[in-house]
């Protein structure tokens, strides 16, 4: 989930199966990328280790359940968030297609930001685009991030909003960077030439108000529950401040402390 301040939108990876169907995965490109979040090892054995997406139907795709694992391991801690009818709908979830995210996305008028993880990403850029213009999104709500035939995109499918990976050359006024890869003074050197920067990988509290008050305009995170509910940075002292306040308080408590042992001495 992308938080931009004033507008949400859904980020994923996607995949395409043997039907030229694209789908939604998070996990890729590794033997078993199935097997952590989906009961294929109960339902296709055979299929367990596979890496590759285009070994898969759509139908049998549909048939594993992608929502189980997530109720019994809770990775983000929120499971205690939902109620009891969510909880159940969580647990019976199916891997979803990415018509049916840009649907979601169109009725809720938020925006899409993915990646496209299949290894023919070469060859399936065209049947996803088609996809999207299918769903009949907003054009400018598609957040395009991969770089592969970028250019034909931009011909085939003008309007999207396309984000550039910090390592790329920078032709765009967006950019989708790790949040490790881009220091304090960069985000406000690119805010202040009106570059859109957003930053992937903030699941925390502290995290988020960080690069809140760095003028970063937006975050993907997978703690949705968390940050969905703050209205406004955590305080957060510069590191300047901090030392100063740190050695302050040593050297008072040292004097402190020397002066009381004088005194009894």
């Amino acid at each position: 989930m992308n938080y931009l301040k004033n507008r949400n939108s859904l980020a994923t990876g996607a995949h395409q199966c043997k039907d030229r169907i694209p789908f939604l995965m998070h996990d890729n490109n590794f033997p078993g990328f199935l097997r952590r979040t989906t009961d294929i090892k109960d339902k296709f054995p055979e299929k367990a280790n596979s890496r590759d997406s285009a070994n898969f139907t759509w139908e049998e795709l549909q048939s594993l359940n992608a929502g189980d694992w997530f109720v019994k391991t809770d990775p983000f801690h929120s499971v205690s968030y939902l109620s009891e009818d969510d909880i159940e709908a969580a647990r019976n979830q199916t891997i979803p297609s990415l018509l049916q995210l840009l649907n979601l996305a169109k009725e809720h008028n938020i925006s899409v930001i993915f990646d496209i993880y299949s290894p023919e990403k070469e060859n399936e850029t065209d049947d996803i685009v088609k996809t999207i213009l299918h769903s009949g999104i907003d054009r400018s709500r598609v957040l395009w991030l991969p770089p592969t035939k970028r250019e034909h995109v931009k011909k085939i499918a003008p309007g999207f909003t396309h984000f550039y990976k910090d390592s790329e050359e920078k032709e765009g006024n967006y950019l989708n960077v790790k949040y490790s890869e881009l220091n304090m003074a960069d985000i406000r050197k690119h805010r202040s030439s009106n570059v859109t920067v957003n930053i992937w990988g903030v699941n925390e509290r502290w995290l988020f108000s960080l690069l809140w008050c760095s003028g970063a305009s937006s975050v993907t995170t997978n703690s949705c529950h968390i940050l969905k509910d703050m209205d406004r940075p955590d305080w957060v002292l510069a590191l300047r401040t901090y030392k100063i306040i740190w050695i302050t308080v040593d050297i008072a408590s040292i004097v402190i402390i020397t002066g009381i042992y004088i005194l009894q001495w």
